[in-house]
């Protein structure tokens, strides 16, 4: 794998159902190297902090594999990296892959899986219709965000270097699977409701459906 666009977002103002709204899902690429911090990219847009940046979702990675897919759904779009609101396109990522806890070293920074993405009414206003919400999810492949170990910069051609892979995990692909599956599967569960790489909310509300 390898960051092949380096993508940030300034502030922009959109509405929703009436009311204004400031976003910061509308990235494009970028020549300099971006700073990863613990809790965002430095110098990216993250206007809700209730939903984005923190620990656990300190930079979000998408994959350049996946763009055809859409493309072909969505081909009026002014097309470029970074349309998913990704901080990092990587070349090569596969959700199917990459365990929750798994750790990569990337340019400088060392960095930790932990959830996919679940998309929101922005992605929905970022591709013109809501409806890509439920193809996003029906599709499986969300792209996955990371939390940062060691702080570091990163360039594009940088690569995206396994260091340490977590035991007895899910993939990205499964735990979203999992996260929208109607009846969901308790063996598979167990494997991350422990998993500390996972945010403690998210494991409480997995937990739930073992009892």
């Amino acid at each position: 794998m390898k960051i092949i666009s380096t993508n940030i977002a300034n502030p922009k103002t959109i509405r929703w159902n009436g009311k204004q709204v400031i976003t910061g899902i509308y990235k494009t690429p970028v020549q300099n190297p971006v700073f990863l911090t613990k809790n965002d990219v430095r110098g990216d847009e993250v206007t809700d902090r209730k939903y984005h940046g923190g620990e656990f979702k300190a930079c979000y990675l998408f994959s350049s594999n996946q763009y055809p897919y859409w493309k072909k759904l969505y081909p009026h779009l002014d097309w470029h990296w970074g349309m998913f609101g990704e901080n990092l396109t990587v070349d090569g990522l596969d959700e199917t892959k990459i365990h929750i806890g798994d750790v990569y070293k990337i340019g400088d920074a060392l960095v930790q899986i932990t959830q996919p993405r679940e998309p929101c009414f922005k992605l929905g206003v970022r591709f013109g219709s809501q409806k890509i919400l439920k193809q996003f999810i029906d599709h499986g492949y969300s792209g996955t965000y990371v939390r940062t170990l060691e702080e570091g910069h990163v360039r594009t051609g940088d690569k995206v270097e396994l260091v340490n892979q977590a035991n007895n995990s899910l993939s990205i692909f499964e735990l979203n699977r999992e996260l929208f599956a109607k009846n969901k599967n308790k063996k598979r569960l167990q494997l991350v409701v422990n998993n500390d790489a996972l945010p403690l909310k998210k494991r409480e509300q997995l937990n739930a459906f073992l009892k």
